[in-house]
């Protein structure tokens, strides 16, 4: 089923209905409300609207000093920025310093994909994990972009969540499931590989699902939307009960999803793991179909490491 809106629009909206009987919930931008889809909240709560400009580390510090204040911030700001020039800020003033400020990093990944690795965002993933007292998630589509944002509303404590810029398929009928931060979906049961997939990627390891059931291999699909707190149990469930896994995302093979998967695994019961991702190098530019392309981030390129994985 297809989707005619970004998942950055989804949580404007979702504020927008929230903030109706909230008044704390309170957004900032740093020149970003056009990029964010923000517009219409500014507009219909200006009380709960700051707008900083291009001044991404000063945002993180005023969110936070908010946070002290009693109100709720979402900070909408480019991923690229907001995970690398705010990284400080974001450990000292959100984590260690304990306020309850969600960090919303819109236009994550390739999404600007022609403008190259300055605005590429692939390594947010691994800088964020890596800072004590931030939770750290990918919604996958606009129903759960939907459910996440209001989960967070309600969550205490400091959160990155990165979000893209394009339209994404569903890969939700409904915002009708259950939807806990920190607890893995399992899309599809499956007995010979599983597939891990975070954000976007979710529907292309759903895709690979599909070719795999076709020449007769049976795979399971979690949506690992919280990267941090990660669900472990079901890793290691996947790893016990299907022997084989294989991770995709939007973001570099270090550090992030993959890497959170084979530290568990190694750990707790090693079984062959296959990361995929960005490599080591500065990403192409291009459309993010085009990127996503020239790496193997698609479902082809999942159902021939599956069958490699499994000897065929």
């Amino acid at each position: 089923m297809g989707n005619t809106i970004p998942n950055r629009q989804v949580v404007c909206e979702t504020l927008l209905e929230l903030a109706k009987e909230d008044r704390a919930i309170t957004v900032l931008a740093s020149d970003s409300r056009g990029s964010a889809a923000m517009a219409p909240f500014a507009k219909a709560y200006p009380d709960q609207f700051v707008e900083v400009g291009i001044a991404e580390q000063n945002i993180v510090g005023i969110a936070a000093g908010l946070a002290h204040s009693g109100r709720k911030p979402f900070v909408a700001s480019p991923a690229c920025f907001l995970s690398m020039r705010s990284i400080e800020q974001i450990k000292v003033d959100v984590a260690y310093s304990g306020t309850n400020v969600k960090l919303v990093g819109i236009s994550g990944g390739v999404s600007y994909g022609a403008l190259g690795m300055s605005h590429h965002s692939v390594q947010d993933l691994a800088v964020a994990r890596a800072i004590p007292g931030l939770a750290v998630m990918m919604p996958a589509d606009r129903h759960e972009t939907k459910r996440m944002t209001e989960a967070l509303v309600g969550y205490e404590g400091g959160a990155y969540v990165r979000i893209g810029r394009n339209p994404v398929e569903d890969v939700y009928d409904s915002a009708d499931y259950e939807f806990t931060i920190g607890k893995a979906v399992t899309m599809k049961e499956g007995e010979d590989v599983t597939l891990i997939a975070t954000g976007e990627t979710v529907r292309i390891a759903l895709d690979a699902e599909a070719l795999l059931r076709e020449v007769g291999v049976s795979a399971r699909v979690l949506n690992m939307h919280t990267i941090k707190p990660l669900d472990e149990e079901a890793i290691v469930r996947a790893a016990e009960e299907t022997g084989r896994i294989i991770t995709v995302e939007e973001h570099s093979i270090h550090g992030g999803l993959g890497a959170a998967v084979a530290e568990v695994v190694v750990q707790r019961h090693p079984v062959p793991v296959r990361i995929l991702g960005i490599p080591d190098e500065p990403a192409i530019a291009g459309k993010t179909s085009e990127v996503f392309k020239h790496y193997g981030i698609s479902a082809d390129s999942i159902k021939r490491i599956a069958l490699d994985l499994i000897g065929r």
